[in-house]
């Protein structure tokens, strides 16, 4: 069994968020890295937003492809991020980096990296 190929996106990456993703790969000097993005239990709102670079996906991850970019979520996570989007800004030091939009999230913490889920029907 592998990991599941989609056609569409789970997570909505900006064009902001795509350069700096690739810089991140291109800083690491190997274009095998993809972009993990996921979910884990904590912050101060219950889940908190997970990113790392990673080569390899498991067969519990949806892959898909953003601009050159393998992205690779994880199920359980995916359902907490469905129609999320992600972007990057460097406005100042106190409101730059990663920025999180979540249409699931019910509320979300000051500091924007973690959220509670809106409830399961």
């Amino acid at each position: 069994m592998s990991e599941v190929v989609l056609d569409r996106p789970i997570v909505h990456l900006t064009p902001a968020a795509v350069a700096r993703v690739k810089a991140l790969i291109a800083k690491q000097g190997d274009p095998d890295l993809g972009l993990r993005l996921g979910v884990k239990g904590g912050g101060c709102s219950g889940l908190s937003y997970t990113m790392s670079l990673d080569k390899t996906p498991t067969e519990r991850d949806y892959v898909y492809e953003v601009e050159g970019i393998r992205v690779m979520i994880d199920k359980r996570s995916a359902r907490f991020l469905e129609g999320a989007s992600l972007d990057y800004n460097m406005l100042n030091l106190l409101e730059g980096g990663w920025k999180w939009s979540n249409p699931n999230a019910q509320r979300s913490c000051g500091c924007g990296t973690s959220f509670a889920p809106k409830e399961v029907q």
